[in-house]
């Protein structure tokens, strides 16, 4: 009999069973019935009430899913819906097996795209955190930058601070990409045994055009051996959408001891560790190696000079090597430079030949000397400044060289190495 009702529930089309038997007498129920109210078969009685017993136990499901407690004590339940049966209505509730099924493929499919996220080759090697990629063959990094709106200056573009803030951004990614970064602000993990570090001794920049806010620029960099003590990095920036040059710089760099703050020579288990990462290539061709003369005494007609005293750095100023990071000396730089230079010009260009660090306690001052010069191919008044920031006590911090030209004016196509 319960093989008859379970085929019943799944299967409409089933015989029904026999007819039910007369009642004994007036308002008395049939002696026995099956689980739709039926009086089932003479003979069958007693198996009706073993399965009845058994469904007492047990949940009995209603249309539509729902569930019914059975009847305690052996009593016989009876189903009563208007609902007509159909072998749909009739099916169990699948609903949650399914959504479990598929949270498990999900779940595989997202683990299976990670897996297959990892790069295949060198010059496919990307950072998982979006820092950038690495590229030609693992000899230069590339990452993408998007000006914000607290980049931009009075002129509505980024300033210089915020593209050399880029190319600092990018040599620590570089580093960290490459999985040379140690226990410092871009030290190996043999500089760091050795608690040595970079600091960068001259830099040169060329600035093209000026990104406006909103505008995605596009940053390389590599590095490369300088002399038998020293490393040469380099960078390239560009219009994303467009591929013009931005910015070409180069720079210098040495290491210098944590402990005694003095400078030190390359280990050669630190030359082992960079010396694969080296790409013998020059963003700037033609280099300003003029020297940087002191800042005369006299005033004359084409040379003026402006002082600003009393610069301190602020705790925000520090990097984790406990001095004052290298962007911080520009701005003190422009410091002293006049309003009406800023207000008129652009900074086409700024060499710089860093002397010593600067501490959370030092106090400096600011001097630019200012010259005029005129630029006969285009008839355009050029500036150049030379600049020299101080400890007040007297030592020289920083020596500097700048070039303005007029705002508005379209600076020379740059030709881009066909390497690139």
């Amino acid at each position: 009999m319960a093989a008859s009702i379970a085929a019943s529930a799944f299967f409409p089309g089933s015989p029904a069973p026999a007819p039910a038997a007369a009642k004994s007498g007036l308002g008395e129920r049939p002696e026995s019935l099956d689980v739709r109210g039926v009086a089932a078969k003479p003979g069958s009685s007693s198996n009706a009430v073993r399965a009845g017993k058994t469904r007492s136990h047990a949940a009995v499901p209603k249309v539509n899913g729902g569930v019914k407690s059975a009847v305690a004590d052996g009593e016989h339940e009876t189903v009563h819906s208007s609902v007509p049966k159909t072998f749909y209505n009739q099916l169990p509730d699948w609903s949650m097996l399914l959504a479990a099924i598929t949270t498990i493929f999900l779940a595989a499919e997202k683990q299976w795209t990670l897996l297959d996220w990892k790069p295949k080759r060198p010059d496919m090697l990307t950072d998982t955190f979006g820092f950038g990629r690495i590229i030609h063959d693992g000899l230069m990094f590339r990452q993408n930058f998007s000006i914000r709106s607290y980049e931009i200056g009075a002129d509505r573009t980024a300033s210089i601070e915020t593209l050399m803030n880029h190319l600092q951004e990018t040599a620590l990614n570089h580093v960290k990409t490459a999985g040379l970064l140690g226990d410092g602000f871009g030290s190996t993990p043999e500089m760091s045994k050795r608690n040595l570090f970079w600091v960068v001794s001259q830099m040169q920049a060329i600035v093209e055009r000026y990104p406006c806010w909103g505008d995605t620029v596009e940053v390389d960099t590599w590095v490369s051996a300088n002399g038998k003590n020293g490393m040469r990095r380099d960078w390239h920036i560009r219009d994303s959408i467009t591929g013009d040059t931005i910015l070409k710089a180069t720079s210098k760099w040495v290491m210098m001891n944590k402990l005694t703050r003095k400078l030190a020579r390359i280990p050669d288990e630190v030359r082992t560790e960079i010396e694969p990462y080296f790409f013998e290539l020059s963003a700037i061709v033609d280099e300003d190696n003029r020297k940087l003369p002191k800042l005369p005494d006299d005033k004359s007609t084409t040379a003026a000079k402006y002082v600003r005293t009393g610069l301190t750095p602020r705790w925000a100023d520090l990097d984790i090597n406990q001095h004052v990071n290298n962007v911080k000396y520009i701005a003190w730089i422009l410091e002293s430079a006049p309003i009406s230079i800023l207000e008129n010009h652009e900074l086409a260009s700024i060499v710089l030949d860093y002397k010593r660090e600067c501490g959370r306690d030092s106090v400096l001052q600011s001097h630019t000397t200012v010259h005029t010069d005129c630029n006969s191919e285009s008839g355009e008044t050029t500036l150049h400044c030379e600049h020299v920031l101080s400890l007040e006590s007297g030592p020289t911090m920083v020596k500097a060289r700048t070039m303005w030209r007029p705002k508005g004016t379209k600076a020379q196509e740059t030709v881009v190495p066909s390497s690139l």
